[in-house]
């Protein structure tokens, strides 16, 4: 039995110690927002937030997250009302909308970390999460737009 802390509460599964973390969420767990992509951690569509950090959850095995706080798409605003998911909406910015769990856990944890971020830091945080609809511009006005209200409504 591994103990695991997600989302604010206790889980334990029993698992393989060199199990994904991807798959303990969804199989597990039942948390299914933090998408399949590619198993290798090139697509970044299982980004989830370990102690604040953006990790691939595909390549993280389950016995190292003990102790560790995860965050998933589910666990970032229980109504949808985090900053950077008011962006996405506002922003227009999914399509097939598959990568947008990871790429919105990503904006999230560069936002906690750096509330102002420029362009060249928002691409360095989110390079490796592959949009397959192309919407990167998009993205960076999302991030811009919930920087914004981060700092304006005292969030940091």
């Amino acid at each position: 039995m591994i103990s695991l802390k997600v989302n604010g509460r206790r889980y334990r599964v029993e698992a393989a110690s060199d199990t994904p973390l991807l798959w303990v969420l969804r199989d597990s767990l039942g948390l299914t927002g933090t998408k399949f992509g590619c198993g290798q951690s090139i697509c970044g569509a299982c980004t989830v937030q370990v102690n604040g950090e953006a990790i691939r959850s595909c390549v993280t095995p389950v016995s190292a997250m003990a102790g560790k706080e995860i965050v998933t798409i589910e666990g970032l605003s229980a109504r949808g009302r985090h900053p950077v998911q008011q962006a996405w909406i506002a922003d227009d910015v999914p399509q097939c909308g598959y990568c947008h769990s990871g790429q919105i856990m990503a904006a999230a944890a560069l936002l906690a970390k750096n509330p102002q971020p420029n362009d060249a830091e928002i691409d360095a945080a989110m390079s490796g999460i592959l949009c397959r609809c192309g919407t990167y511009q998009r993205i960076r006005r999302a991030i811009h737009r919930a920087s914004g209200m981060m700092v304006q409504g005292g969030r940091k």
